[in-house]
């Protein structure tokens, strides 16, 4: 794996070449961010917004009631015959304004984690309905996959996004008003407070730069750490890493590249650290100068001990406010390059368009399928896995796809499914091309098993349930499936029968074997009311006598429907009223069995070679 990798450069920015300009210029995402938001969630959001507002003007209103309160107290010990009433009616006043605070801050949390919550789970729907709409092949592109896996992680964590953002417009209001009062006052200290913060604010930007650079131009290797963590510590993978003895082999490869990534973030953190130490004191000694002004002219009697006190308090407070707005500025910069990742994955457009507006698929077919010179590679591969296919399928016709391992069968039926796109030729039903009907339509008239259907750990029902989602309440016609598929009786022996959950991932779960998860994954073709039915090997697991039975049954259930069969047991296969048989990418034979026997080539050749081994 890793290690047949090159040697990556020493700086992260150079393999991706980010700059300060694209940095500022993410930016742009943060509109397209919160008009998620506000399509998520429009009363919170406005609650969020309003109650940020509030906020924003309370801590100038603080300080001066604060700056008010120590020259009352200060008149109140020189003239001690006045009334106390105003110094009262102040803290009182200060009190109110705090308890308000703190509720401001309860709420805006609380809104901020709800509207986080909503973004999060709304922005994983919408990627998983995104992803369903895009082309197979996409999904065993690697290139793909990383930007996949980017976008995924950006489902998660937008709280952290939100909050920062609007805190920061929060954050830049109340340092308005802040610095307003700072300019009554003194207008050099703002000069003061902003030489203070600018150092700091240009390291934040370059490291946080460098960590976005590393973090994006790693992403094939944290999807194969993530890889290497899964086949070393996975119920799916324990047997085999048991028997072979692969955990030294999984924990070095896991080490090994792992340190790689280590090294090359600990070149960036301490670099970083070292030079913010450096940058910070520059901001704390400014600070500081400030500070010293501030008290003199205190001394001299230029101003009270109350403005001496609003003044550094406000300063105080501008410094580390203009502080995190730098420092979350460059941070809401970052998570808006990562929050590109996510916009990116949803700029990915099918090849396969849905067809909202095409044709309806006939019912019933009547001429069949055909495929016209039919031909397909896939994209960047100049390997043709088809190759000049021209064959019919006759309504009510069974038929069996022979080949060996290679030969293009699964690939045939993908192009059927219209899960990929013909490269050439076309696929026509009823002579129209399959392209030019509704996608969605074109899928509900086929139902396929493939041979590594997924076994899904939920419950027996819902397994089933998913041949045709759309009757997972259909209690009839789940059993009826299981039936059909030959299910029904092993499902009757689980403890919870048809809400038994399957496999070991949660509590309760009962692990099947091969076979019998096989009969389940049948039954999902059944549940399907499909014109056309695929099956592609679902059968494998299956000894010799138990596949013909569920073949048999197969054909006997399917009657008038059209079905294409994909079976390396030719005992099987003879069933079909006509096979075809592939090889490289080709059609080199096509008949029936006898027809195919007499010819003597290639399918009566491996026919004869099965046969043998039943002897």
């Amino acid at each position: 794996m890793s290690k047949t990798r090159g040697p990556r450069p020493d700086n992260p920015t150079t393999a991706t070449n980010q700059s300060f300009k694209k940095r500022f210029s993410a930016l742009q995402n943060l509109p397209r961010f919160f008009s998620l938001v506000w399509q998520t969630n429009k009363t919170l959001t406005i609650a969020n917004i309003g109650f940020r507002l509030l906020k924003s003007a309370l801590p100038l209103l603080i300080l001066y009631i604060g700056k008010e309160i120590i020259d009352q107290v200060v008149y109140l010990i020189d003239h001690r015959e006045s009334s106390q009433q105003y110094l009262w009616l102040l803290v009182a006043a200060e009190l109110g304004l705090t308890i308000i605070s703190d509720l401001l801050n309860r709420c805006i949390n609380l809104f901020d984690s709800l509207l986080g919550d909503l973004v999060a789970n709304k922005t994983s729907v919408d990627l998983v309905h995104h992803a369903a709409r895009l082309d197979l092949y996409q999904f065993e592109n690697p290139v793909f996959y990383d930007k996949l896996e980017r976008a995924r992680r950006q489902t998660s964590g937008r709280t952290v996004l939100l909050s920062q953002t609007l805190t920061q417009m929060q954050d830049v209001l109340t340092l308005v008003s802040l610095g307003a009062g700072l300019v009554i006052f003194n207008p050099w200290l703002i000069l003061i407070l902003i030489v203070a913060v600018i150092p700091s604010f240009i390291g934040e930007t370059h490291f946080n730069e460098r960590t976005y650079s590393l973090t994006r131009s790693w992403t094939p290797e944290r999807r194969e750490l993530d890889y290497l963590r899964y086949l070393g510590s996975s119920a799916e993978t324990a047997k085999e890493v048991k028997v072979f003895g692969l955990e030294n082999y999984l924990a070095n490869q896991f080490k090994s590249l792992s340190d790689k990534y280590y090294n090359a973030n600990k070149k960036i953190a301490v670099a970083r650290a070292g030079w913010g130490y450096v940058l910070a004191a520059i901001g704390t000694l400014a600070y500081y100068g400030a500070y010293v002004f501030v008290l003199a002219q205190t001394l001299s009697g230029m101003i009270t001990i109350g403005t001496m006190t609003f003044l550094s308090g406000s300063f105080q407070r501008m410094h580390a406010m203009l502080q995190n707005i730098m420092g979350r500025f460059s941070s809401i910069a970052e998570n808006a390059l990562y929050l590109q990742d996510l916009f990116d994955f949803f700029a990915i457009q099918p090849t396969i368009p849905a067809n909202e507006n095409g044709q309806i698929i006939p019912h019933p077919i009547q001429k069949g399928i055909i495929f016209e010179n039919v031909g397909f590679k896939y994209p960047d591969n100049d390997f043709w896995a088809l190759r000049n296919l021209s064959f019919s399928i006759k309504p009510g016709e069974k038929l069996a796809l022979v080949g060996e391992n290679g030969a293009g069968k699964t690939t045939l039926v993908k192009l059927l499914a219209s899960l990929y796109k013909p490269t050439e030729g076309r696929i026509l039903i009823d002579g129209v091309d399959i392209q030019d009907y509704q996608l969605a339509d074109l899928r509900a008239n086929i139902g396929i098993i493939f041979q590594d259907y997924i076994r899904y750990e939920m419950t027996v029902s819902d397994n089933i349930a998913v041949g045709d989602i759309a009757h997972i309440d259909d209690k009839n016609a789940i059993e009826s499936a299981a039936n059909k598929s030959m299910a029904h009786e092993l499902i009757d022996r689980l403890p919870n029968h048809y809400e038994q959950v399957l496999g070991k991932r949660f509590k309760d779960g009962t692990e099947l074997s091969g076979g019998q998860w096989q009969k389940i994954a049948l039954a999902r073709a059944y549940m399907r009311d499909a014109q056309i039915i695929v099956l592609d090997e679902p059968t494998s697991a299956l000894d010799a006598r138990a596949e013909h039975e569920v073949f048999k049954r197969f054909t006997n259930l399917i009657e008038g429907k059209m079905a294409v069969l994909i079976s390396h047991r030719f005992s099987t296969v003879r069933m079909a009223d006509r096979i075809l048989f592939l090889e490289k990418g080709k059609l080199i034979e096509f008949g029936s069995h006898g027809e195919l026997i007499a010819q003597n080539g290639k399918y009566a050749e491996l026919f004869n070679i099965q046969a043998q081994g039943y002897l």
